[in-house]
């Protein structure tokens, strides 16, 4: 460890407390902990924890179908906030003292965290901890497969499923900002008027209408040129008959199945592309240069005040159980975030 922090110097070895899984299951196997606060390797910083995002991914490593990649910690959590207090050898930024927002491969719900110094991102003062912890794992995520894979440009439209959850609330959110027009479905027409408030352009009550011929009857008849996809099964051939020619559809969740029947012979017509992505086992390389290109291209309008997330609900780090409850309720707009200063 680099001697500009004595942190963790000195004997005993500190501890600290976290939230662990005790066996797959529903929200009550998750569990508080006393571990050994963790030590940054070469490239990595120590985090005090302020707070930590709740993300979906969280919820199915917990039912035990999102086992932690080699070598991250088992301890849920892909996103965190708070300040650097110690760093690795060859660390010359963030430097001790600084807040920062990261993310991480695992052990969010914790007191302390470990990061890549490459997969944080300074905190500026027009964000609180709070808001800065909502960010990482949704940002990292629409910008790369919105932008990065399916190629989205300013003047397009952008179907999202979801409009409320957070992955949907920063589609909404980039798209606005990067001159995309944003067609949503939601659950109700309470979180439709929610997603509209929020600046989507048209919402559809998926539970009401067919989105398919709702899509047909905004576009025109043109169709969409990207569609963000966290249903998959068969929302996966409906989605297709919402393209354009040309377009693209990215995949980044399975929540309505893993398997979908297609017409491979109107891709082929229609020049569609299909592709999609995970993030957490992604290189640590692969997921530093993202986070360059974050810094670079989306992050300066968080200090000017235009990114913000959309914020739903904060639950103390012992009731991460609660805080599961209230997503899988499918009741949340925006994120659910873990207050671990309390």
């Amino acid at each position: 460890m680099s001697a500009n922090s004595d942190f963790l110097s000195g004997a005993p070895a500190p501890t600290m407390l976290a939230i662990g899984i005790a066996s797959p299951g529903g929200p009550e196997v998750l569990r508080a902990q006393t571990l050994p606060v963790p030590v940054p390797g070469p490239g990595q910083v120590l985090i005090r924890v302020a707070h930590a995002g709740v993300n979906r991914p969280d919820v199915v490593q917990r039912q035990g179908f999102y086992p932690p990649p080699p070598g991250a910690s088992p301890i849920p959590g892909l996103e965190v906030s708070g300040h650097v207090v110690a760093v690795g050898e060859g660390v010359a930024n963030p430097l001790v003292g600084t807040p920062v927002a990261a993310l991480v491969n695992g052990g969010g719900y914790a007191q302390f965290c470990l990061a890549e110094a490459g997969h944080c991102l300074p905190v500026p003062e027009t964000l609180s901890l709070a808001e800065a912890a909502a960010l990482p794992e949704t940002l990292f995520t629409v910008w790369h497969n919105v932008f990065e894979r399916a190629y989205a440009r300013d003047g397009e439209t952008i179907l999202v499923h979801g409009g409320t959850s957070g992955i949907g609330t920063m589609a909404i959110t980039l798209a606005r900002l990067f001159g995309l027009t944003t067609i949503v479905t939601c659950g109700s027409a309470d979180k439709c008027a929610r997603a509209l408030a929020l600046g989507a352009d048209h919402a559809i009550d998926y539970k009401a209408a067919d989105f398919v011929a709702e899509v047909a009857a905004i576009t025109g008849g043109k169709g969409v040129e990207v569609v963000l996809d966290m249903v998959a099964g068969d929302y996966v051939p409906r989605n297709l008959k919402c393209l354009g020619a040309d377009g693209r559809h990215v995949t980044i969740a399975v929540q309505g199945g893993v398997r979908a029947e297609i017409n491979m012979a109107d891709v082929m017509m229609r020049r569609l592309m299909l592709t999609g992505s995970t993030l957490r086992a992604r290189s640590n390389a692969f997921k530093a240069a993202l986070a360059l290109e974050i810094a670079e291209n989306v992050w300066p309008l968080a200090g000017e005040g235009l990114l913000r997330p959309v914020m739903d609900t904060s639950f103390p780090l012992l009731d991460a159980a609660a805080a599961h409850v209230r997503m899988e309720s499918g009741g949340h707009v925006g994120k659910i975030v873990l207050d671990v200063s309390v």
